[in-house]
């Protein structure tokens, strides 16, 4: 199971504002697990303008 902790960590380092796309390119670049990239590719397609908007997405 993701926690919110295993999201900030992929997104270490992370510019925003970003989109879908780039926000899981630099997870995957930041060597997350397959349960953090799946839930990230599952987030709505848009853009974020924080960390917290992306945990929101995640968890919400």
């Amino acid at each position: 199971m993701v926690s919110p902790i295993d999201i900030q960590k992929a997104l270490s380092g992370m510019d925003y504002p970003a989109g879908k796309d780039d926000i899981v390119s630099h997870a995957e670049r930041n060597k997350a697990g397959d349960d953090v990239l799946n839930a990230l590719r599952g987030i709505e397609d848009r853009t974020y303008e924080g960390p917290s908007g992306v945990s929101s997405a995640v968890f919400d």
